[in-house]
């Protein structure tokens, strides 16, 4: 069974920084693709960043020069580092990955469970 676990969330003050974890584990060939989403409450969940398993990245305007998105396909693990933390970036991260399970055929969707993160003005 493919899990995906995040983990880094938390309180930060504006400014600040925080690195989110995204470890996927399982039975897996390997993780093609990984984007990290935010929502907050009443509102849709967003793209923040996304990275491929060539190592292509892609980011949302609102976080661009302030968040990095990394991956590590050995661990098949996947990091976001927000710096410069505003108060609007406050909402829950969640983990979404495209897995391949055999090798060459269709890769599946699976996301997280989210983590809180907090940012204080």
């Amino acid at each position: 069974q493919v899990q995906l676990v995040e983990s880094g969330g938390g309180l930060v003050q504006a400014g600040g920084s925080l690195k989110l974890s995204c470890a996927v584990s399982g039975k897996i060939s390997r993780v093609t693709a990984v984007g990290w989403y935010r929502q907050t409450p009443g509102l849709q969940r967003d793209l923040v960043a996304g990275i491929r398993y060539t190592g292509s990245t892609n980011y949302a305007e609102s976080v661009k020069g302030r968040f990095t998105i990394s991956g590590d396909n050995a661990k098949n693990t996947v990091y976001l580092q927000m710096d410069s933390l505003k108060p609007e970036d406050t909402a829950v991260y969640y983990c979404n990955a495209d897995v391949e399970i055999v090798p060459g055929i269709r890769s599946y969707n699976y996301w997280g469970q989210g983590t809180q993160v907090t940012v204080s003005s």
